[in-house]
């Protein structure tokens, strides 16, 4: 590991506010119990290293009704909708609903090999406080 310092969790647990402080204020920071490491970072820290993950819309078709489809390039996601901005509303809602399921089921959806890489946009949508955020990230 390349970090300079990994502090032992004995550590980190008798001294937890500073450490939380520090990890908030100061840098990210790895963590060690036993054979295991994580790393801590404030969340400031987390936006900036996924804020390039956005969502692309492609196979856009009109439908002989006039309405559009279309679904999203990094996770399969479709939907159908009257307009652009409802097509971006059900897809954002389809999202939210997806990071959901993500997080309640981690360790199958983290571990299945197609959907692995859907993880940083999945945090990109938990960083979300409401749906219009998540349209925002629909290009």
């Amino acid at each position: 590991m390349f970090m300079n310092s990994v502090t032992n969790a004995s550590k980190v647990r008798a001294e937890f506010s500073g450490w939380f402080d520090s990890v908030v204020r100061e840098r990210p920071q790895a963590v060690q119990r036993h054979r295991d490491t994580i790393f801590a970072f404030a969340v400031s820290h987390v936006e900036e290293m996924i804020k390039d993950k956005r969502f692309k819309l492609v196979d856009k078709q009109v439908e002989d009704d006039g309405s559009l489809t279309a679904s999203l390039h990094e996770i399969d996601l479709v939907a159908n909708a009257p307009d652009l901005k409802s097509l971006k509303h059900d897809l954002a809602e389809q999202l939210i609903d997806y990071a959901k399921e993500y997080e309640e089921e981690f360790p199958l959806y983290f571990n299945a090999p197609n959907r692995r890489a859907h993880f940083p946009y999945v945090v990109r949508v938990w960083l979300c406080s409401n749906v219009e955020e998540v349209e925002e990230l629909i290009d």
